[in-house]
């Protein structure tokens, strides 16, 4: 292979790395209306695939994925806000469509759950480490027979 088809193998592989991933909104999808189409665009990055659950709705293939976004799309086109739009989303499939759940009782546990675990990580790790140290006697001093062989010892390693 010559050097020239590598660089371009190269590049090609390189922009295939960096591309952007694909969206999964149809053609069909789309609302004639462009101011609608950019609120809908916009409101589906607030918006979870449930089946893929690490993708908006707009990033997503799966048949559940497309039916959020057309029933989003069929709000705006009934005159719904994007806060009654979504709104209507989270009644029909719960706070987990939300990418940022809100904060509230029933999402404490996944808002404060990991500092909670941090903080309690440190906590036993300092209590664990207290209590070694705490748990170890002190050295007893060395006997007249012991301080004798370490002077000996010390005195031939100076040699």
């Amino acid at each position: 292979m010559n050097p020239r088809s590598r660089r371009g193998l190269l590049v090609a592989a390189l922009l295939a790395a960096t591309a952007i991933p694909a969206f999964a909104v149809k053609p069909g999808e789309r609302l004639a209306d462009p101011v609608l189409e950019a609120r809908a665009r916009k409101l589906s990055e607030q918006l979870r695939c449930l089946v893929c659950q690490n993708e908006t709705i707009d990033e997503s293939d799966a048949d559940l994925a497309r039916d959020i976004r057309l029933f989003l799309r069929e709000r705006l086109t009934a005159g719904d806000t994007d806060a009654q739009a979504v709104q209507s989303i989270v009644d029909r499939y719960g706070n987990f469509v939300l990418l940022k759940p809100p904060v509230e009782p029933v999402t404490y546990l996944l808002w404060f759950g990991p500092v909670a675990i941090l903080v309690a990580g440190c906590v036993g790790a300092f209590g664990f480490m207290r209590g070694r140290q705490a748990g170890r006697p002190a050295p007893a001093p060395l006997s007249t027979d012991e301080q004798h062989q370490l002077e000996t010892l010390l005195r031939e390693n100076d040699k």
